[in-house]
């Protein structure tokens, strides 16, 4: 049986109130793993391949995220004593599972480390496409990807003509809901918080429009000069004021897909949602979703 080094990537602590730094992290070397699935064992022994870095990341190095995580946030208790979770993509070593084998290639919830033993084999997904870079798999063909389109096209059920707003419309999801939304034949607008990530949206994603949250003192106003007609369809990936805004722009029968709340994953208190009574008055629907599941 086999004995190798396992590198490792290990939080000291929960992160709370700010954004984390690489202080908050240490580089385990000195770890060994044995190549060899414990007796008993349902689930695979892998070797990570891609290991992202994703914002959802942040739900489970924060304190008051991670206690609602369960299973699928191992370090629940003492978070100094596991390497930090994640999605990835993972080649199969072992499997005592019957839905994967030796040799396969999955993506799905794994660990920052060289070699991982999984046992929530429910949150890896198969890879049967191999005729593209398996980097893919950490973007467009992996969660990000799932993401957009489970809560765009699943959640929204979009319509030619729709008007879409979607916040945080840079990042690896943001993005392809924009053009999944212009696929659709809706209008389309997007924030994010830089002059480059705006015009990266307008000049190469194909947005219809977009604006930089920042310069915007009033987001009241800045949505009421994009969308003169209101909102269809809201992606959400903020939260808090953005949220709170959007509500009252909403036009009848609206949608928003809740996939994120980036403006309190770095906060001690959550802000608070006021407006929440535009959703009976306009006969709008908002839901939340976890890929995984």
């Amino acid at each position: 049986m086999a004995e190798v080094r396992n590198k490792q990537v290990i939080l000291k602590d929960y992160v709370s109130g700010r954004v984390p730094k690489e202080s908050d992290m240490i580089i385990v070397t000195s770890s060994t793993l044995k190549l060899k699935l414990p007796e008993g064992s349902k689930g695979v022994l892998v070797k990570n391949l891609y290991l992202p870095c994703d914002p959802t990341m942040l739900n489970h190095i924060t304190s008051r995220f991670a206690s609602h995580l369960g299973s699928f946030n191992r370090f629940s208790q003492s978070p100094s004593l596991y390497p930090i979770k994640g999605y990835g993509v993972c080649k199969v070593l072992e499997s005592e599972n019957p839905n994967l084998k030796e040799g396969d290639l999955v993506w799905g919830v794994t660990a920052w480390e060289e070699y991982s033993i999984l046992n929530a084999t429910q949150s890896l997904f198969k890879i049967h496409h191999t005729d593209v870079p398996l980097s893919y798999y950490t973007g467009i063909l992996g969660m990000p990807g799932l993401s957009a389109y489970v809560g765009f096209y699943e959640l929204c059920s979009p319509k030619k003509g729709e008007y879409v707003y979607v916040s945080a419309a840079s990042g690896a999801v943001g993005q392809l809901v924009g053009q999944f939304a212009k696929l659709v034949g809706c209008y389309v607008v997007g924030s994010a918080g830089s002059k480059e990530k705006v015009d990266l949206l307008k000049k190469k994603f194909g947005f219809n429009d977009a604006f930089n949250y920042k310069e915007e003192p009033d987001l009241d106003a800045a949505l009421k000069r994009y969308f003169p007609k209101g909102i269809d369809i809201y992606f959400d990936n903020v939260g808090g004021e953005m949220l709170d805004a959007v509500l009252l722009k909403l036009r009848n029968h609206a949608r928003i897909s809740m996939c994120g709340m980036i403006s309190q994953y770095n906060v001690d208190k959550a802000e608070g949602v006021h407006n929440l009574m535009q959703l009976i008055l306009r006969q709008a629907y908002m839901e939340g979703f976890r890929v995984h599941e």
